[in-house]
C-alpha cells in the first residue's frame, strides 16, 4: 500500500483540500484511495509519537503509537485501500510557533523523522504545499490576529523578510529526515484552488469533481478583522480595507525574491532532493516549439489599399 503524507503548510489551502477528500471519501474508496484527516489523526493516532506532557505510566508511548499506527494500516490495507493519504499540516509545525520564533518550521527535520519512524518506514510519498513568503506570512499573521495576537513590530517584520531560511530549506530538511521517500512540491499559486488537480498529482488517479471549490479558513480582509476584535486590538491594525498587507515595499520584494530563487531552484531539479508538481493545463512545447510571429505589425503581403497619386 502506498502511504502519503499530505504535511500542508499551514496557509495553502490545506484545510479546504480535507474538506474535499472527505466529502468524496466513499468515491475515493471505490479506486482504492483512503483518506485519514485531522478529525482522525488529532483523535489520539498520533498521540505520542512528538514528545511532549503526558502522564507517567511507564509506557512506552512511541512503541504504542507505532503499534497503533500498524493497526490502522493493517485494516485500510484490507479493506482495499492500494493509496493512502494521511492529511494533517500539524504534522510539520505550528503557525504559532513560526510567529513565535520568527523562523519558518525550524524543526520540521525531527518531526518529520519522528512520523516517518511511527510509520514504521510505510511512508513512500511527501506532498508541501508552498506559495510565497509574502503571502504566507501575511496570511499567518491575519490567522494569529483573529485570534487575538497582537500585531508585529517594524523590527520583527523586518526580521521576517530578512530571514535567511526559505522554502528551500524545509525541503532539504524533510528530505534528509526521510531519505528514500519521494517529496512533491505543490504551489499554492498553482494547485491552491484546484483540489482535484492536486489529487491526481499525487495519487494518478481520476478525482472526482465535487466540492471541489470549497472554501474554508480563508484569511480575513482588514475591515471584518476589524470587526470580529475587541476595539483595543482593533486599534493596533491599520485603516483601510481589502487584503491585509503588513509588510512594506521593500520586505515584500525581498521576500518575493526569496520565493523566486526557490521556486527556481525546484524547477532545476532541486538536487535531486524534491520534484515540482507541473500543471496539467500547461504543457511544454517540445523538441520542436510552433513557429511564431517573429515581428509586430502587418504581415507584407496583406492586400491594403494604397492611396491614388495626383
Amino acid at each position: 500500500m502506498k502511504v502519503i503524507l499530505h504535511t500542508g503548510a499551514h496557509r495553502c489551502a490545506t484545510t479546504s483540500f480535507q474538506e474535499y477528500m472527505r466529502h468524496n471519501a466513499q468515491g475515493l474508496e471505490k479506486q482504492g484511495i483512503g483518506f485519514w484527516g485531522p478529525y482522525r489523526t488529532r483523535n489520539g493516532l498520533f498521540h505520542g509519537i512528538l514528545p511532549g506532557p503526558a502522564p507517567v505510566s511507564g509506557r512506552n508511548l512511541v512503541q504504542r503509537a507505532q503499534g497503533r499506527l500498524q493497526i490502522q494500516m493493517a485494516a485500510s490495507r484490507d479493506q482495499g485501500v492500494r493509496q493512502l493519504l494521511v492529511s494533517d499540516e500539524n504534522m510539520i509545525g505550528s503557525v504559532r510557533q513560526n510567529l513565535r520564533l520568527g523562523d519558518l518550521y525550524g524543526g520540521v527535520g525531527e518531526r518529520m523523522a519522528r512520523f516517518s519512524q511511527a510509520f514504521g518506514g510505510a511512508v513512500t510519498d511527501v506532498a508541501l504545499s508552498i506559495r510565497s513568503l509574502d503571502s504566507y506570512w501575511a496570511s499567518a499573521l491575519a490567522y494569529a490576529a483573529a485570534r487575538g495576537r497582537k500585531p508585529l513590530s517594524e523590527t520583527s517584520l523586518d526580521r521576517l523578510a530578512q530571514s535567511p531560511r526559505s522554502w528551500r530549506d524545509v525541503i532539504t530538511d524533510i528530505a534528509c529526515a526521510m531519505p528514500g521517500v519521494r517529496l512533491h512540491v505543490l504551489p499554492f499559486e498553482t494547485f491552491g484552488a484546484r483540489p482535484e488537480v492536486a489529487l491526481e498529482a499525487l495519487t494518478g488517479a481520476e478525482a472526482p469533481r465535487a466540492h471541489a471549490r470549497v472554501r474554508l479558513n480563508a484569511s480575513l480582509c482588514l475591515q471584518d478583522l476589524r470587526a470580529s476584535l475587541p476595539p483595543a486590538a482593533a486599534a493596533g491594525l491599520p485603516e483601510g480595507s481589502g487584503r491585509w498587507r503588513p509588510f512594506n515595499d521593500a520586505q515584500t520584494a525581498s521576500l518575493r525574491e526569496a520565493y523566486a530563487d526557490d521556486m527556481m531552484w525546484l524547477a532545476g531539479g532541486a538536487g535531486g532532493l524534491a520534484a515540482l508538481a507541473r500543471d496539467p493545463d500547461k504543457q511544454a512545447a517540445g523538441l520542436n516549439p510552433p513557429r511564431t510571429r517573429l515581428t509586430r505589425g502587418r504581415p507584407d503581403d496583406k492586400q491594403r489599399r494604397m492611396a491614388g497619386s495626383g
